[in-house]
């Protein structure tokens, strides 16, 4: 009787979905991770919905002032009058869903918006030029470690909410501002943790392999050091999302944040707190929102970096 023999190439590679998910399944083997991801989860869902249908106008004030939580305001209205709820929603936009273009770039392009919330991009930024400066700085040594690190030290001496200020009192109130101002607080501190690690994975075998083959010092920070920093640098960047969102309402309870007319969550306080003693909702609602979004991302930053380090053991 024949007996079938094992065939030699057989392999099937696994697709591009089967390895995402792979990838994604590390969330859901920690409960921190996904206790994190749900709270993240639900606001994504929240401004998703806000963008099709809110229980009302976000800047409609025919409401009866302070009223209480009713069947018509599930979480009562602020001291206009406005509906907190359809606020909330709106509010979330701007933080995670959209960034709004300046009048002027609006009038040209004909789109008002580009996809992405201010917190995102401000954070993708830092990521971007935090990791090109790290790297360098890292990788090369002397003077480019010594120039970069200076510079980025400097800005690390002044006091973030000075830098906060700074920026939007010469450059005005935008999304694009407030962007700006989230890159240049948060890049030094990328750098710091791109540059740690470049001085470890630089001692590599395969890092040493890629010289003797004339790889370019470019080529080899971008192909082989940075892949190998990306778990550390995903789990930072989640962080500072949560920073970045903190920051944001920081800087709309002062007054100088996303200009209107969406609402963002730290205006929402800064325009109930006249009222507080009087009535607490309307500044406890959307404080409870940024504390439940920022908690979410750092729980889902903890557990993954759990996660991370007990798969590399």
């Amino acid at each position: 009787m024949a007996v079938a023999q094992p065939t030699i190439g057989s392999y099937v590679r696994p697709s591009r979905w089967s390895n995402i998910w792979k990838s994604l399944s590390i969330v859901f083997e920690s409960r921190v991770a996904t206790v994190g991801l749900c709270l993240v989860l639900f606001w994504f869902i929240v401004g998703i919905i806000s963008f099709f249908w809110t229980p009302y106008s976000t800047t409609a004030n025919d409401f009866t002032a302070n009223l209480p939580p009713s069947a018509a305001n599930w979480l009562g209205t602020d001291n206009l009058g406005r509906d907190i709820l359809s606020r909330l929603m709106a509010g979330t936009q701007v933080v995670l869903l959209k960034t709004r273009l300046p009048s002027g770039i609006a009038s040209l392009t004909g789109i008002s918006a580009i996809p992405g919330g201010v917190a995102l991009w401000g954070v993708f930024g830092a990521l971007l030029f935090g990791s090109i400066l790290g790297l360098n700085a890292g990788y090369r040594g002397g003077w480019w470690d010594q120039i970069i690190m200076q510079l980025l030290d400097a800005l690390i001496a002044f006091p973030v909410i000075v830098l906060y200020l700074v920026i939007v009192s010469a450059f005005g109130q935008s999304d694009g501002v407030v962007i700006l101002a989230i890159i240049i607080t948060g890049t030094p501190g990328v750098a710091r943790l791109i540059r740690g690690m470049t001085f470890d994975i630089k001692t590599r075998d395969y890092i040493r392999a890629a010289e003797t083959r004339g790889e370019s010092a470019w080529w080899i920070m971008f192909r082989e050091i940075l892949p190998n920093a990306i778990g550390p640098l995903l789990v930072d960047a989640m962080l500072r999302v949560g920073y970045a969102i903190f920051a944001i309402g920081t800087l709309g309870f002062l007054g100088i944040g996303l200009p209107p007319p969406e609402p963002d969550w730290g205006s929402m306080v800064n325009d109930a707190r006249g009222d507080i003693f009087k009535h607490q909702l309307p500044v406890i609602w959307p404080a409870l929102s940024i504390a439940s979004l920022v908690i979410g991302l750092n729980l889902l930053a903890d557990g993954l970096r759990e996660e991370i380090t007990r798969f590399q053991k």
